[in-house]
């Protein structure tokens, strides 16, 4: 990985849960105000220790799309850096308000200015208080149980973490209304990774955390590396099933989380082979100065990755693959991002550098198995998070 240039910002973000019921306050836009600041003020900054990416249910996506009323959600996330916690919830694709709560973290109640209960608003963010009593260790893994009393209506959520969750007791890999678990103790980079299957863990298997942003964080102690990778998801092009695309997405995955350093692109490569494709290099480049000028403008740091081979997959062609090259002749060229990572050359095979080694690949051409994703992890250089 190539770079320049210093990093000027840092801080974390932490973690919920949900348990009995009690009395709410009506619905409404400032209920996700938290009494945390002051307690959090006198422990240090906040960081996303992790994160997901919201979508919109579809059809096929039948307990998001049905929503739940009187059930419990319990997600079982790993932390990167640790420290007090605290949690944050989101509904950007939300129609009407769903109250919260009760919940826990790590078996300790969670409060939202006191209260066991909070209104999250149609499209806005809840955040908790700073749990008491929890102090959670960095890598460690968090219970978060949070009870919907609903009826909630249709619920944003992210399709598919490569974890096992549960809705009353039911597994699930699904994410729902839970966005970030927040922490106070990261002392390495805070790193936001804007991404695809690739970065949300395809060719890894569940409960494994052996995604390359989890292999990441371990390789960087004291890191908080925020996973926003969304399957399918494009820089360019929205889609019904895999959401807005980056640039659509960039504010509110992205420049919302709180004391973070520095942004790593990982998106392209749907842009080529996903239909409608798009074949002409300048438009993905266009797409990716845009986002670099963003976050300059809210002082990130910024690093791209090359695209990776995908020769093998059912829509890679030659012309394909003679645009990625090009893109990523001019990502190498370090004026683009403020360094790169040069994923293409971690996993590309020797041999033939239109498609991955075979000891990276997960048997379907694009998405590399857990060698592959510690490759990836290999091929991002620490003092470019700095």
């Amino acid at each position: 990985m190539s770079g320049r240039g210093p990093a000027r910002r840092g801080v974390l973000t932490a973690a919920a849960a949900g348990v009995a019921g009690v009395a709410a306050t009506a619905p409404a836009a400032g209920a996700a105000r938290s009494g945390a600041s002051v307690r959090a003020g006198r422990t240090g900054p906040w960081a996303t220790s992790w994160a997901t990416a919201q979508t919109a249910p579809t059809a096929t996506d039948t307990v998001a799309a049905s929503g739940l009323t009187d059930a419990v959600f319990t997600a079982a996330v790993r932390l990167s850096a640790g420290g007090r916690v605290r949690l944050r919830y989101g509904h950007a694709f939300g129609a009407v308000p769903v109250l919260i709560g009760p919940v826990t973290a790590g078996g300790r109640a969670v409060t939202f200015g006191g209260r066991r209960q909070a209104w999250l608003a149609a499209g806005a963010s809840l955040t908790s208080d700073t749990v008491d009593g929890l102090r959670a260790p960095e890598g460690s893994a968090l219970t978060v149980e949070t009870r919907l009393p609903g009826p909630t209506g249709p619920l944003s959520f992210h399709r598919d973490t490569h974890a096992s969750h549960s809705v009353d007791g039911v597994r699930t890999t699904s994410v729902f209304l839970l966005t970030g678990v927040e922490v106070n103790g990261a002392h390495g980079p805070v790193v936001a990774v804007l991404g695809d299957s690739l970065t949300e863990g395809v060719g890894t298997p569940d409960d494994a955390d052996l995604r390359w942003p989890d292999q990441l964080a371990r390789r960087l102690p004291g890191s908080a590396v925020a996973n926003l990778g969304v399957s399918g998801n494009r820089l360019l092009l929205d889609d019904a099933r895999f959401g807005p695309g980056g640039q659509a997405r960039f504010d509110r995955d992205v420049l919302a989380l709180p004391g973070l350093r520095t942004v790593l692109v990982q998106l392209g490569v749907n842009d080529l082979q996903q239909p409608p494709s798009r074949t002409d290099p300048s438009l993905v480049l266009d797409g990716y100065r845009q986002l670099v000028l963003r976050a300059r403008n809210a002082g990130l740091r910024t690093v791209g990755s090359t695209i990776t081979p995908f020769e093998g997959w059912t829509r890679w062609t030659p012309e394909l693959d003679e645009v990625r090259q090009r893109i990523n002749g001019a990502i190498r060229t370090g004026r683009l991002f403020d360094a790169v990572a040069d994923f293409d050359a971690a996993l590309r095979d020797p041999a033939r550098p239109s498609r991955m080694r075979p000891a990276h690949d997960s048997g379907d051409g694009l998405h590399p198995n857990p060698s592959g994703h510690a490759a990836l992890a290999g091929a991002v250089d620490r003092r470019h998070l700095l």
